[in-house]
């Protein structure tokens, strides 16, 4: 055994070397995006259905921006319910918006988001979700607030209405360069004019997180159980992952989403955003606590969705890259007739990661080395067919997916995925994946190139029958490549569940556009 990870080592290591550049030998590029915070108040469908039905949704938006020229951007989105008695309705989408100026900082603003997912099926059935916006924003310095007329339409559904809706917009900038330079070594030269490499580097986090969840208080079961809306008096097993971003030396921000594969029928998810502080740290070891305010629902009983998650905990760090954390917390639906609570506890498997600058954001400590890392995000319209379902009939399903590939060398990439359905009849369905790729060289005049994956995670929601939500899916396909960033890329494969009755074929038609972070090396 030693010896196939010392020679998959050596394998990896090899095909991981780069020949060293200087900086000048490329052009880096800054990305002006943001992130925009948005609310509506969404009157509910209460006369068309036969059962108890809060008036009101409270509905909240976390989209990306990234601006194509001046005046056009898109981007990317979840939406998800805080009030009534939708908790668990998340929905993932595109967007796509004009910006244009009208008066000294008044800007006139109007985008569409399209997407899938949902909370009650009865409301949603198949997921899709149509979002147009029109109104005014006000800028300033970069930040910005607006008012919108909002109208948000689950089209396959009845679950549909407008209103007026507000917002506030960061900044966020993020330092690349193209695809083609990605997995190279460029030596910092102090002396360069470039006002790029002036500024100081990012310093980030990312951590896969493994966590366990310890119900108590009047914590219940939605109607899917039998008897409906018992007690949970066992453990729930959940998969996550966390992006934390330093503000400055101790003080981090940072953003995470759940989802459990074991406990309860899949279905449960939950996203959290919050601030957290290094209180201890040295060389090796650092303790640290946090505070998240989000949603979370899904197959629990029936409430707004709104939720915090405090935690504390500690790291140990491996190497100067990766590190293990454990820690414990607290999860609390805020308001509700039987608010879930529970007590939490787990590990996760942390990246410490400075990019985009040629010194350290906090200790000015000058780096030697820029180390591009490829990275390639995709949308993709995703196809499975006779998927099975419980209660219901097996049907087609249409997902919408947003995809990150991460290269580890030019061969071999992680691959992270989150998928939900906009048709199918099973809205409110999602899956979020992890794996393991590989891909061919370029060919046919670097126009075409092949690529495997094995993938696996959880799944759940839209009477998918899933069982508790672990998912395996293969697949291979082809890319064709426009240009050294962006490409069109088609594959299929096979969907399975182990412990449940999903075992169906599907076909990824998607839009790749590949960049290189700058990762700082000392």
């Amino acid at each position: 055994m030693k010896k196939f990870f010392l020679v998959l080592f050596t394998f990896l290591g090899l095909h991981s070397f780069s020949q060293t550049y200087n900086l000048s030998d490329f052009e880096p590029k800054e990305m002006h995006n943001s992130i925009r915070l948005s609310y509506v108040l969404i009157h509910q469908p209460v006369n068309q259905v036969s059962y108890g039905l809060d008036p009101t949704m409270g509905f909240v938006g976390f989209n990306y921006n990234i601006p194509i020229n001046d005046w056009l951007y898109t981007g990317a989105g979840f939406h998800g319910a805080i009030t009534g008695d939708q908790g668990g309705l998340f929905t993932l989408g595109v967007n796509l918006g004009v910006n244009l100026p009208i008066y000294k900082n008044l800007y006139f603003d109007a985008n569409v988001h399209f997407g899938g997912g949902g909370g009650y099926r009865s409301l949603v059935n198949g997921g899709g979700i149509i979002i147009p916006n029109i109104g005014l924003q006000f800028k300033k310095k970069g930040y910005s607030f607006g008012v919108q007329y909002t109208y948000v339409n689950f089209f396959t559904g009845i679950q549909k209405n407008d209103n007026v809706s507000v917002f506030v917009e960061i900044p966020t900038l993020l330092r690349t360069s193209s695809y083609a330079d990605a997995q190279k070594t460029f030596i910092v030269n102090n002396k360069s004019k470039d006002k790029f490499w002036k500024k100081p580097a990012v310093k980030s986090v990312q951590q896969i997180t493994f966590d366990y969840f310890f119900p108590f208080g009047n914590s219940r079961t939605d109607a899917s159980t039998t008897p409906s809306y018992k007690q949970i008096e066992h453990t729930l097993s959940v998969l996550g992952f966390e992006y934390q971003r330093y503000l400055n030396k101790n003080t981090f921000i940072y953003a995470h989403v759940d989802a459990m594969y074991s406990g309860l029928t899949a279905g449960f998810m939950d996203v959290f955003f919050g601030a957290g502080k290094n209180f201890i740290e040295t060389k090796h070891v650092n303790f640290f606590g946090k505070f998240g305010i989000g949603a979370a629902g899904g197959r629990i009983f029936p409430e707004g969705g709104l939720a915090i998650y405090p935690s504390a905990g500690f790291d140990v760090k491996l190497t100067k890259q990766f590190g293990l954390s454990t820690h414990a917390g607290y999860h609390k639906s805020v308001g509700g007739i039987a608010s879930f609570e529970a007590i939490t506890a787990g590990f996760s498997l942390k990246y410490y990661g400075l990019s985009g600058g040629t010194s350290h954001p906090f200790t000015d400590e000058k780096v030697t080395k820029i180390k591009t890392q490829g990275i390639q995000i995709s949308a993709q319209n995703q196809t499975y067919f006779d998927v099975a379902k419980f209660g219901i009939p097996a049907s087609d399903l249409q997902l919408i997916a947003l995809k990150v590939n991460y290269d580890l060398n030019k061969r071999f990439y992680i691959a992270g995925e989150a998928s939900f359905a906009y048709e199918g009849k099973s809205g409110g369905y999602a899956h979020g994946i992890f794996g393991l790729g590989i891909k061919s060289n370029k060919f046919a005049n670097d126009k075409l190139s092949l690529f495997a994956e094995a993938a696996a995670g959880v799944a759940g929601g839209g009477r998918v029958d899933s069982g508790e939500g672990i998912l395996v899916r293969p697949t291979v396909g082809i890319n064709y490549h426009v240009n050294d960033d962006f490409s069109f890329n088609i594959a299929g494969g096979q969907m399975w569940s182990p412990y449940g009755n999903v075992n169906s074929s599907n076909i990824n038609i998607g839009l790749s556009y590949g960049l290189s972070i700058l990762n700082a090396k000392k």
